[in-house]
């Protein structure tokens, strides 16, 4: 069996100016909606063992 012709020699190379891209992104919201989570966490859970 002869091996395709495709595997005979290495693809041409890529330069490396052509592998960069460059996206318009938005800013993400905030996860937790202006609220402090960690005030939250200690008025529910800190302030119940007193």
């Amino acid at each position: 069996m002869t091996e395709p012709d495709r595997f005979k020699q290495l693809p041409r190379r890529v330069r490396l100016a052509d592998t960069v891209t460059s996206q318009e992104t938005n800013p993400v919201p905030d996860p937790e909606g202006g609220r402090d989570a960690e005030r939250d966490f200690m008025i529910r859970y800190g302030l119940g063992a007193l």
